[in-house]
């Protein structure tokens, strides 16, 4: 089959437009921000192969049309964004009254492994709603009706949208994994470091479990 996909001036206006929005911080970025924080560059990076896996199922789901039937259903839209805060808002609550990670006489910070780090970036991603309505309502502006083949027109976008997004994700994990390494020096920071990882995902489950799906 003929690989459908808009033209050059369409593409380069839309990683325009994506690279400005990824630039800007939001759920994803704070999550990746935190993990490589925690436990390095690599983490970080981990984290955000995680979430942009989930993309690829969002972008999946819009080429399908299934984002628009979670748009439609104000239960769905529900079911999906409260399990996506609550995954988090549990994550935040496990660091905080998990076991004690000690700070002293050189012990390390738990580590968690690879799969689990993946498999965190990809279930906050997944359970977002909003990057599903995002996809229904940004991708379709790009997509030139008249080349034909607009679903896979959507899933080429798509693609390219992730593909950006795994890089400027992963210069914010660069950068905070450079951070972490200099903070993990402080011991203050280290007897403090599961208060603040472990309310910054707490608060951005409470955050999405309030932003509706008029919001960006």
């Amino acid at each position: 089959m003929e690989l459908v996909i808009p033209s050059a001036a369409s593409i380069g206006l839309f990683a325009a437009a994506a690279l400005v929005l990824l630039l800007t911080p939001g759920p994803a970025v704070l999550f990746i921000v935190a993990r490589s924080v925690e436990q390095g560059r690599l983490a970080g990076f981990i984290s955000d192969l995680g979430i942009h896996t989930a993309t690829l199922v969002h972008v999946a789901a819009a080429a399908l049309g299934l984002s628009a039937l979670l748009a439609s259903s104000a239960l769905a839209f529900s079911i999906v964004k409260y399990a996506g805060a609550a995954y988090l808002i549990w994550i935040g609550l496990r660091k905080i009254f998990g076991r004690a990670e000690a700070a002293d006489e050189g012990q390390a910070l738990t580590r968690y492994s690879y799969r689990r780090l993946f498999r965190d970036g990809f279930i906050v991603n997944l359970l977002n709603p909003k990057t599903a309505l995002f996809f229904l309502a940004f991708l379709p502006q790009f997509v030139e009706v008249s080349r034909g083949h607009v679903a896979t027109q959507i899933a080429f976008l798509g693609i390219l949208f992730a593909a950006i997004g795994f890089v400027t994700d992963g210069c914010y994990a660069l950068a905070a994994g450079t951070a972490g390494s200099w903070l993990k020096r402080s011991r203050g920071y280290l007897k403090l470091e599961r208060y603040v990882t472990g309310s910054l995902f707490i608060g951005l489950g409470v955050t999405a479990a309030f932003t509706g799906n008029g919001k960006k």
